[in-house]
C-alpha cells in the first residue's frame, strides 16, 4: 500500500479549516490538524471519520501566539522526517483588545504573522519540489502599514485597534508569500496567498453591541466557509496550480497586484526584521 502524503492544516478546526482538512483527506493526504486546542479539535476530528471512515487525520496541539509551542511542534514533526507536501497556514485571530504574549509582542501579530512564518521556515527542510505552501490572507492587506518595531509590539503605532491590526498582519503574511517564494522557487516549491473574501466565521465577531445586527443584516450576504476556503483548496489540489508560485488569489484566480504590493519598498527590510526576532528558534 502507498504512503499517504503528509498535510499540514493550521487551525483545522475552524469553519474554513474544517473544509480545507476535508478535501485535502479526501484526496488521499494524511493531514496533521494543527489546532490551537486538541480537546477542542478531536471532536471535530470524530466528524470527519464519521463522515468518511478511510479519512487519514491526526491533531496535534499549536499555540501560534508562543514562538516555543510553535517550535515545539515543528520539532516533532521534523523528528519524524516525513515529507511535507503540503503547508495550509490557515489559522487566524482578530484580538478585540490589547494582549502582549510571553514573547512580548502583540498577539494578532503572533497568530497572524510571526506563528506561521516560524512554522513554515522551520518545515522547509521536509518540503521538496512539488510541495505547497498556502497562505491564508485577507482583502483588508490594502489598508495595511508596517511600521518597525511597532509593529510587531503593539500592532500599529498609536491606541490599538483591531481591523487595522488584522490588516497590517495580513499585509506582512502576503509580503512573507512574495519574498518566500522567490528565495525557494529554484527548489521547486511554490508559495502562494489566497483570499478567501468576507467569510462568515466567528473571526469577524467583534464583541461589540452591533453583532446582533451584523448576524441579522450582514451575515446573509457574505460567503460561506466552502466558499471561503474555495480559492486555498484549488491552489492545494488543482493540477492547474502545479507550479504557480509568489501569486495573490482570489475567486480561484490569480489576480496581478501592482507594484506597490508585489515589489512593496519594505518586502525585504520586513523578512530582516523578523529573522532577527526569531533567531533564537530558528
Amino acid at each position: 500500500m502507498r504512503k499517504r502524503r503528509t498535510a499540514i492544516i493550521t487551525g483545522a478546526d475552524g469553519g474554513m479549516g474544517m473544509e480545507i482538512t476535508r478535501a485535502v483527506a479526501d484526496a488521499g493526504y494524511h493531514v496533521i490538524m494543527a489546532c490551537y486546542s486538541a480537546e477542542r479539535a478531536n471532536p471535530k476530528r470524530l466528524v470527519l471519520l464519521e463522515e468518511r471512515a478511510e479519512r487519514s487525520l491526526e491533531v496535534l496541539a499549536i499555540d501560534l501566539s508562543s514562538m516555543a509551542s510553535v517550535n515545539a511542534f515543528a520539532e516533532q514533526v521534523l523528528q519524524r522526517k516525513e515529507d511535507i507536501a503540503l503547508l495550509m497556514n490557515n489559522a487566524g485571530t482578530m484580538e478585540t483588545g490589547l494582549h502582549i504574549t510571553t514573547d512580548g509582542w502583540e498577539r494578532t501579530v503572533s497568530v497572524n504573522y510571526l506563528g506561521h512564518y516560524l512554522l513554515t521556515r522551520k518545515l522547509l527542510p521536509l518540503m521538496a519540489a512539488g510541495s505547497r505552501v498556502v497562505n491564508m490572507v485577507s482583502c483588508t492587506y490594502a489598508i495595511g502599514r508596517l511600521d518597525f518595531p511597532d509593529f510587531f509590539l503593539r500592532g500599529r503605532k498609536g491606541e490599538f485597534w483591531r481591523i487595522p491590526i488584522y490588516s497590517n498582519t495580513k499585509l506582512a503574511l502576503l509580503l512573507f508569500t512574495f519574498e518566500l517564494a522567490e528565495r525557494v522557487r529554484e527548489s521547486g516549491i511554490t508559495v502562494n496567498a489566497a483570499d478567501p473574501g468576507i467569510v462568515s466565521t466567528n473571526i469577524i465577531r467583534m464583541k461589540q453591541w452591533f453583532d446582533p445586527l451584523t448576524d441579522l443584516f450582514f451575515r446573509p450576504f457574505i460567503r460561506t466557509p466552502r466558499q471561503g476556503a474555495s480559492t486555498a483548496i484549488g491552489l492545494l489540489l488543482d493540477s492547474k496550480a502545479e507550479g504557480q508560485t509568489g501569486t495573490f488569489n482570489l475567486n480561484n484566480h490569480s489576480k496581478k497586484l501592482s507594484d506597490k504590493y508585489s515589489r512593496h519598498c519594505q518586502r525585504l527590510s520586513l523578512w530582516e526584521e523578523t529573522e532577527k526576532l526569531l533567531t533564537k528558534w530558528l
